[in-house]
């Protein structure tokens, strides 16, 4: 997942308002295209886009880094208890 949440977000609702745009403030008809049709499906693929991306970002795996004292590094959560040690 390279790339910002928001990025995907932004695209999404970029495609929704075009195909509002078509659907609605369009008035040409021009001959053998559907305007209207276009604009509504570019806003269901906006539509899709929004919950996808929403998806991801809610399903995405949270994990923390831990630095170790003695210089080991894990990442949780798949990381091993830590098990103290007597440095008194």
């Amino acid at each position: 997942m390279g790339t910002c949440p928001l990025m995907r977000f932004a695209v999404s609702l970029f495609v929704f308002a075009i195909g509002a745009i078509l659907l609605f403030g369009v008035t040409a008809t021009p001959s053998g295209v559907n305007i209207a049709a276009i604009g509504v499906i570019l806003m269901l693929v906006g539509l899709a886009g929004l919950a996808i991306g929403h998806w991801l970002y809610v399903a995405r795996r949270r994990t923390d880094v831990i630095y170790r004292p003695d210089g080991q590094t894990w990442i949780e959560p798949n990381a091993p208890p830590h098990e103290p040690t007597d440095d008194l």
